[in-house]
């Protein structure tokens, strides 16, 4: 039998060689650096797209003051031509996405697409002398303030503790 030592030397040998490279394998995986924490978001400066909103939105445009270092904003933009639409996002000190939403399109179609399909609930909160009601559901929760003309949508993944302190920190020029 001649020929079965030849082919016990090639399982064997293919079997060596799969080994070898599963050892390859997980040395290069423990040398490779693996970063498992979010990257850091760099911060924006939102001053211009903030004047052009206010000076072409037909409502009051609302963001943020007096709010600590650690919110980072990281997003902004002011679409004049589809709603009147602004966005202002931001990093919360502990990580987490908050945004302002502004528009004057359809309360109901606005706020399920800010809030990214959030329910209305019977909560509603006292912030700033306006009532904002708050919304939960799936991704974000919300605070929303329906007023003449537009409605503001302050949202994200932070909890309803940061939702507050956004929407206490808005203000409108």
């Amino acid at each position: 039998m001649a020929g079965t030592k030849g082919k016990q030397k090639t399982v064997r040998d293919m079997l060596l060689s799969l080994a070898l490279i599963g050892l390859m394998a997980g040395v290069i995986y423990l040398f490779i650096p693996h970063d498992d924490h979010a990257p850091d978001l760099k911060r924006v400066d939102y001053s211009v797209e903030l004047l052009t909103a206010r000076r072409a939105a037909s409502y009051p445009v609302a963001a943020p003051e007096g709010l600590p270092d650690a919110w980072k904003a990281t997003s902004v933009r002011f679409e004049g031509d589809h709603f009147d639409a602004w966005h202002l996002g931001f990093q919360d000190p502990k990580g987490q996405y908050v945004a302002i939403e502004q528009s004057t399109q359809k309360a109901s179609a606005f706020i399920d697409d800010a809030s990214q399909g959030a329910h209305e609930t019977a909560v509603t909160q006292s912030i700033g002398g306006h009532t904002w009601q708050r919304y939960t559901g799936g991704r974000y929760g919300a605070l929303v303030l329906k007023d003449k003309g537009s409605t503001t949508v302050v949202t994200g993944t932070a909890s309803f503790e940061q939702l507050t302190k956004m929407a206490q920190a808005l203000k409108t020029r």
